[in-house]
């Protein structure tokens, strides 16, 4: 069951990332992708708490990805666009690098187009000859 905060969050998830891409479309705007960041990070937070934020962004072995992408985000604040996006990206890959393989799954699973079921099923590491 998904609580009023949690849909708080998934709303305020999905307005930073609009934003981002938006700010991204136009050239980096750096107003746009700094109110994206701070939207996608408070979504984030209110979607699965506080607590687990922190324990999240703050592992051991995650520490590298966490301080590129909240030093990325910074750096956006303070209108560096270009070279905070690049330092998010790379960040955000590290972090999430753990759920790139279920994600391509997912989308092999929703439905059968030819090129695209292919590349997602070897990006996942699965058998591209069962399609």
């Amino acid at each position: 069951m998904i609580g009023e905060l949690q849909k708080l969050g998934v709303g305020l998830l999905g307005f930073g990332v609009f934003f981002v891409l938006f700010g991204v479309l136009l050239y980096f705007d750096s107003v746009l992708l700094a109110f994206g960041n701070v939207l996608f990070l408070s979504g984030l937070c209110l979607i699965i708490g506080l607590r687990r934020s922190c324990s999240f962004f703050f592992q051991k072995n995650k520490l590298r990805g966490s301080s590129f992408f909240l030093g990325g985000a910074l750096l956006v604040l303070l209108r560096w666009p270009l070279l905070g996006m690049l330092c998010e990206g790379y960040g955000f890959i590290n972090l999430f690098r753990g759920f790139f393989p279920l994600v391509f799954t997912f989308l092999t699973s929703l439905g059968n187009i030819p090129l695209l079921t292919k590349l997602f099923q070897k990006l996942s590491g699965g058998d591209p000859t069962m399609v």
